[in-house]
């Protein structure tokens, strides 16, 4: 018999991405071969996002791609959007198999004899069950490994349906994140981004309840000490969840990076309550400030929501310019769409579709500059720089432990190695150029 072949695709975030990648290898264990999603496959696994509109719209074009590759193949939908509404997945022709947030890490368990069904199967529990902690680290790319150490949210901002989508605020176990990234290391992959729907609140449900029994500073700790691993980076954290202890431990770190994404949403108060955040925007300067304090070179990413409910243009520019005031790096802009089920989706004030448009294009525009300012600011000093594997157009592409982005011809033995450099000039194409401090052996 010929070996199965499954192929996946991941929408949305490094969660899912990581998430996607240890479903793979329950499918390797079983005997399958992946391939890539563009190749003919038995099956086709879809990870779903939930965050924005365009994400679910996704969806059915990528079935139609994988039906125009392969008619008789089975296809799986699994993660956020098949948890929220998996009856509406089902219902795309083409769809065999939904599974929510407590299955999808049994999918192999669901898949019999791969027929194609009539219409789409749907295996989604109460969100209240998804209460049980599943470990996952990506490997796919040889330069990094988005490492997972917490689930769910116990928050309850008003536009969000991640709470409803994968459950209450939970934890893995602090030796099982240490064993992984171990094993992450041992791979000779070089960077691990530590990833979570809200990683600042590591240590809750680490043993299925609430108690703490570590923190995010204890995590950060620890993993300091993991021999081989050459970069850790936190991804995305919350502002009132990044404590100073942190920061400053962050900045005489072994491994440890300098760059820190913080979400803000806006820059107005009567927003961040609107959106029931969890602080005001003068923590938010106080944190960027704290970072900049003992880390002057430490890039800060930031994301903002655009036309939420009862944001005026007054409200929009007051972020604008908060944003503006900054000292921070670039931007990840989010236009508000609704969802259901959210508190936001029946507030009163609703922005115009093409006033959020403008708002977005204004703040895509901010983030271009202030990107540009950060990497003048970088030129002259020194930096290491971990190159990636795609020859993109005859160069490769790397970058510094600061988040600059750079490039050189493309050479083959600077695949997933560190390089120290320094930065000399930005390209025509906003990518840095260097010079290698000694010469390549």
């Amino acid at each position: 018999m010929a070996q199965k072949k499954v192929a996946f695709y991941t929408l949305g975030c490094k969660l899912n991405f990581s998430e996607t990648s240890t479903i793979a290898r329950n499918f390797k264990d079983e005997g399958f071969e992946r391939v890539d999603f563009k190749e003919e496959a038995d099956i086709y696994v879809i990870n779903t996002c939930s965050v924005t509109e365009n994400a679910d719209k996704r969806f059915k074009t990528i079935v139609k791609q994988a039906q125009k590759i392969n008619p008789d193949a089975f296809v799986a939908a699994v993660g956020c959007y098949a948890q929220l509404k998996p009856q509406e997945l089902a219902d795309v022709h083409g769809v065999d198999l939904v599974l929510g947030a407590t299955e999808k890490f049994k999918i192999t368990d669901y898949i019999n004899d791969l027929s194609k069904n009539d219409f789409g199967e749907v295996h989604s529990c109460e969100i209240e069950e998804a209460d049980f902690y599943v470990g996952s680290y990506s490997i796919g790319d040889r330069t990094r490994a988005f490492l997972k150490v917490q689930d769910g949210c116990d928050y309850k901002c008003t536009y969000c349906t991640i709470p409803l989508a994968r459950g209450i605020s939970r934890s893995d176990e602090l030796l099982n994140v240490l064993k992984n990234a171990k094993e992450i290391s041992e791979k000779g992959i070089k960077e691990i981004v530590l990833t979570g729907v809200n990683i600042g609140d590591y240590g809750k449900g680490e043993f299925g309840n609430k108690k703490h029994e570590h923190t995010f500073y204890e995590l950060v700790q620890a993993l300091d000490k993991v021999e081989g691993i050459e970069r850790l980076r936190i991804s995305s954290i919350e502002p009132n969840l990044l404590k100073n202890e942190t920061i400053d431990f962050v900045s005489k770190s072994r491994i440890f990076v300098p760059h820190f994404h913080i979400p803000l949403q806006s820059g107005n108060n009567e927003i961040l309550k609107l959106m029931r955040r969890r602080y005001m925007k003068e923590l938010y300067v106080d944190r960027v400030n704290k970072i900049k304090e003992v880390m002057p070179h430490a890039c800060i990413g930031v994301d903002v929501i655009v036309g939420f409910p009862g944001e005026t243009d007054e409200m929009f520019l007051e972020t604008y310019n908060f944003l503006n005031g900054l000292d921070i790096s670039y931007l990840h802009v989010f236009t508000y769409s609704e969802r259901d089920n959210t508190v936001a989706a029946t507030m009163e004030g609703e922005v115009p579709k093409n006033v959020r448009a403008k708002r977005s294009k204004m703040l895509r525009g901010l983030s271009v500059k202030m990107r540009r300012a950060y990497y003048e600011s970088q030129i002259g000093s020194s930096r290491t720089v971990l190159f990636e594997s795609e020859n993109k157009e005859g160069y490769i592409h790397g970058f510094t432990e600061n988040y600059v982005k750079v490039k050189t011809p493309w050479n083959p033995e600077l695949v997933n190695t560190l390089q120290d450099v320094t930065l000399t000039k930005i390209d025509d194409d906003g990518i840095v150029r260097f010079d290698f401090i000694k010469e390549l052996a």
